[in-house]
């Protein structure tokens, strides 16, 4: 296996909402307000209107559950939704949450993508297993995205 290049993504987020604390973990919603994609044989922009559905476990870790819409730069729209985890030591965790630039080596932030589209051009994506590895910044998440071949 081989992991290719397919873009850094850019997804600008509103400030949080939180529902508060659930049975499952502390809930909280980060709208999606727009960013963008770039890569070899994909890019354009992300729409806004979609959201981060995290879920923050009791040890710190966060559950990322993402679904948002892209749309090429040719006008192919495509959903994707991302899952994964964002973890590291309560210090770096805590710092991350009150907005302070933190080096991604020292957490864990990685995500598995999934795409559905009805555009011709880009149908190879839903049949094809990305992931991706992502840092955060204060008003953003970036990743660099790869297809596993």
């Amino acid at each position: 296996m081989h992991l290719e290049p397919l873009a850094t993504v850019r997804v600008e987020l509103a400030p949080m909402l939180a529902v508060g604390v659930t049975p499952g973990g502390e809930r909280r919603v980060y709208p999606i307000v727009g960013g963008s994609f770039a890569g070899a044989a994909f890019t354009g922009a992300v729409l806004p209107g979609g959201a981060d559905w995290q879920l923050v476990l009791a040890d710190g870790t966060a559950v990322i559950d993402t679904r948002y819409l892209l749309r090429t730069h040719d006008g192919a729209l495509v959903y994707i939704r991302t899952r994964g985890f964002r973890h590291g030591p309560p210090g770096v965790l805590a710092r991350l949450a009150a907005g302070e630039p933190v080096d991604p080596a020292a957490y864990y932030f990685r995500l598995s993508l999934r795409f559905e589209t009805a555009a011709p051009a880009y149908a190879w994506l839903g049949r094809t297993v990305a992931v991706a590895s992502a840092r955060r910044e204060p008003a953003a998440v970036v990743y660099d995205a790869y297809t596993l071949s």
